[in-house]
């Protein structure tokens, strides 16, 4: 991305897009009984809170009424089916693991089959995105936490630091490529997990082989444990190969979001929130609710004159719905360079 003189004023920024990550499939209700949605009604009713606090982007897990992550098709239909009459303007991102908590005690938290996410472009009502991860990687979300971060919770207990440290992310090639077409086919938007410029360079490399002919929309993920630790040093280094009509969306855990996401606002990114990230204040004297996540977010970003994206806004910004023809359109419309023809060495040579 280009970051020109003036880059730090807000009226040249895009208003800000928030995510909303309320349903913390990670979690059981009893780590948080106060915020957790389990009925149907009350995960509506949570899409409903945090698009009303500000949040225009719904990153969507379902639970079932035993409190556990539902990896149903069904329960995905019914949750995005009614947030859709709820809250119409919502952009409904489904994660992309359908979920990743364990199925029984004891069981190692992972990630479903190729052919079971391979379905995720069959849902029906579609949503306008599913998150698309890109190449297999360790997933160990406790690494970078402190103990406090996660004491008296199930992730605490010697089954939950096993599950949730030993968990790896599958993408392999044959996997990824297949699952970009279906759901482009569908006309559901790619929206790709960066855990590092690897996995970015990856989908480069799709795009100008015609793989994905899309908007690239994105998150950098800064969790640690095989994916970018959450540092400026990280964030630099992954921007200057971030083409600048990319829609970026940064994100973290634990008590690194807050800061994560102000550097975000401050550089006319995106941002991610919610108890599927963070479950505290800053001081770690109180634990956050998703919806004071978002409000705090929104204060934040209006201190720095930065104005919140609408629904509607945040639709248009991230073009959702739109696919481009050609692969040349693809790399014009998302500011990469062009191919290299013949022996042209590349974008930063010219001819005389």
């Amino acid at each position: 991305m280009y970051f020109l003189d003036g880059h730090l004023y807000p009226e040249n920024q895009e208003k800000l897009i928030i995510t909303a990550a309320p349903y913390g499939p990670e979690w059981i209700p009893e780590d948080y009984p106060e915020d957790i949605p389990v009925t149907m009604e009350e995960q509506i009713q949570k899409a409903v809170d945090c698009y009303n606090a500000g949040a225009t982007v719904l990153h969507l897990h379902v639970r079932e009424l035993d409190g556990k992550g539902s990896k149903r098709l069904s329960k995905f239909n019914e949750l995005i089916a009614g947030v859709r009459q709820a809250v119409p303007d919502m952009v409904i991102q489904v994660g992309g693991s359908i979920s990743f908590a364990p199925v029984g005690e004891g069981e190692i938290a992972k990630w479903l089959s190729d052919d079971t996410r391979h379905m995720l472009a069959e849902l029906d009502p579609k949503p306008d995105q599913v998150t698309v991860t890109i190449n297999t990687v360790q997933m160990n979300v406790i690494e970078h936490m402190e103990e406090a971060d996660i004491a008296g919770t199930s992730m605490a207990t010697p089954e939950g630091r096993r599950a949730y440290s030993e968990m790896v992310v599958p993408s392999n090639p044959a996997w990824y490529e297949e699952h970009i077409r279906r759901l482009s086919a569908a006309g559901i938007q790619s929206a790709f997990q960066f855990y590092n410029l690897n996995s970015f360079e990856t989908v480069e490399r799709l795009m100008r082989r015609g793989v994905y002919k899309g908007p690239l929309v994105c998150n950098w993920v800064a969790i640690s444990g095989g994916m970018d630790a959450p540092n400026v040093y990280n964030l630099a280094n992954f921007l200057r190969a971030i083409p600048d009509g990319a829609k970026l969306t940064v994100e973290s855990s634990m008590r690194n979001v807050l800061p994560i996401n102000m550097m975000g606002i401050a550089m006319g990114l995106h941002v991610r929130c919610g108890i599927e990230d963070n479950l505290w204040n800053q001081t770690r004297t109180a634990k956050m609710t998703t919806v004071e996540q978002i409000e705090q977010l929104v204060r934040i970003s209006r201190e720095f004159g930065r104005e919140i994206a609408t629904g509607k806004e945040a639709r248009e910004l991230l073009k959702i719905g739109v696919f481009y023809d050609t692969v040349e359109e693809s790399l014009a419309a998302n500011g990469f360079s062009p191919n290299r023809n013949g022996g042209n060495q590349g974008f930063l040579r010219k001819a005389a």
